[in-house]
């Protein structure tokens, strides 16, 4: 055997024998490392194999309940039930966020199912101190410390167990690839290996990836293409919560998230996330506001800060954190234009409290109604919940789902909340908050500041 030396995109998994700034496939700068790789002498020659079976789809047998729950509420609303028997899910996120925790954690409410942890990171002393430290973990589980990929399947192959957890796809290796463990080869490599175990075997696997700097899931881009199910673990360091995201799900929604807290035994289920997010909710202050978001079919009260303040350059500033800054700017453009307030010698700023980030456009009313708070230094009412989308020309447009966010106000005890118009047709009476529906921001904003714009 002789060696080559190539360069393959971490993206995409586009080779070539030269180094490049941008990658010809799929455009991305940067991407190419490099590669030691063996040859095999000899020629590639068709013969004549046996088809593969063909069965009918009404010959397949299928269990009425075949999921496998896990125990951890959150982790099953965000799978779509539980766990598929087969499946190969992905779990990354950023170091110490406790990616290892929640899989320890499952683990403990799986031991019907006799899981297999697999480590290649740490010692089986340092899982026993980590499963001293969170308490309640069976010493019965069962833990094996390799990085030969093929030893761990074969392991994973001989034993009883339904689940195994990889912990991390980048510290395995195939001895087949002659390259150092999380390369982009060995990655690919061993993630098609697992890929084939669990679908032969019937076992579901679950595999713990590294993030790079900018937050993505480390390895070519072809690891979240080949599994099933790609779960994003994050959170601020600064904050005890995290929130666990499905970036893709063959078998369920990728809209739903589960959001835990992170206590001293280990991570902890938030049933009532409202209620985190508005703990530290100051009373009677100008550029403060509540909106109802929903993520997946979660409604979440939030608070909305904003600062607007005399701007000390020449080009004002425009900063979102929680929010997408474009999204900002789009709502500072609409308040200059429909209600004539300006924003060109200020700098503005707005924060959702608590460090998440919400996508959802139904905030954009709190957001309008918090800047014009700070602008005008005059504070809304802490008992009024906001939701409602803006459009260009200051309407206030419909939103999905407005009877979840009003039951989840009324039941944190708000008295008062605005939402579009066109959506409480068929809601009066029926809850003990008060509804009251707007069609135009302005017409929001006089009843929020009781001020005529």
């Amino acid at each position: 055997m002789k060696s080559k030396t190539v360069y393959t995109c971490s993206e995409c998994g586009h080779r070539q024998a030269k180094w490049s700034g941008k990658c010809p496939q799929c455009g991305a700068w940067s991407s190419f490392t490099e590669e030691v790789i063996e040859q095999k002498k000899g020629s590639l020659k068709l013969t004549k194999k046996a088809g593969a079976e063909m069965v009918k789809l009404s010959d397949v047998s299928a269990e009425a309940e075949y999921r496998m729950k896990t125990g951890i509420g959150e982790l099953d609303r965000v799978l779509g039930g539980g766990i598929i028997p087969g499946s190969l899910m992905l779990v990354g996120g950023d170091p110490g966020i406790g990616k290892s925790t929640l899989m320890l954690q499952m683990c403990r409410k799986l031991m019907s199912f006799d899981p297999i942890y697999c480590t290649g990171e740490e010692s089986l002393q340092q899982i026993k101190y980590r499963s001293l430290r969170l308490g309640e973990i069976p010493d019965d589980l069962l833990v094996i410390a390799e990085t030969n990929i093929e030893r761990i399947i074969e392991s994973i192959r001989q034993s009883n167990s339904r689940i195994a957890i990889i912990d991390s796809i980048q510290s395995v290796y195939s001895e087949v690839v002659e390259s150092t463990p999380g390369s982009v080869s060995q990655v690919r490599e061993c993630a098609s290996m697992l890929m084939t175990t669990a679908k032969k075997y019937n076992k579901a696997i679950f595999v713990i990836g590294h993030v790079t700097k900018e937050g993505m899931i480390a390895g070519p881009k072809i690891l979240e293409h080949m599994v099933d199910t790609v779960l994003q673990f994050e959170g601020e360091k600064t904050y005890t919560y995290r929130i666990l995201r499905a970036l893709k799900n063959r078998y369920g929604s990728t809209n739903e998230i589960g959001i835990f807290d992170m206590a001293e035994k280990g991570l902890r289920e938030l049933k009532n996330p409202s209620e985190l997010f508005l703990a530290d909710r100051k009373t009677e202050e100008a550029g403060v506001s509540i909106v109802a978001a929903i993520e997946g079919s979660r409604p979440i009260l939030l608070e909305v800060q904003a600062l607007v303040s005399s701007s000390g350059y020449s080009q004002s500033q425009r900063t979102a954190n929680g929010i997408d800054n474009k999204r900002l700017q789009m709502i500072v453009a609409v308040l200059e234009k429909r209600l004539g307030i300006q924003f060109s010698q200020n700098d503005v700023f707005v924060n959702l409290a608590g460090g998440v980030y919400m996508s959802d456009p139904s905030v954009d009313l709190g957001i309008a109604a918090a800047l014009v708070s700070s602008a005008k230094d005059i504070s809304i009412n802490t008992d009024t919940v906001i939701i409602g989308e803006i459009g260009l020309t200051g309407e206030v447009r419909s939103i999905s789902q407005l009877e979840q966010r009003i039951k989840e106000a009324e039941k944190l005890g708000f008295k008062r909340i605005l939402v579009p118009k066109s959506g409480i047709k068929n809601l009066s009476g029926k809850y003990k908050i008060k509804v009251v529906g707007v069609e135009r921001i302005m017409e929001a904003l006089s009843i929020l500041l009781n001020e005529s714009f």
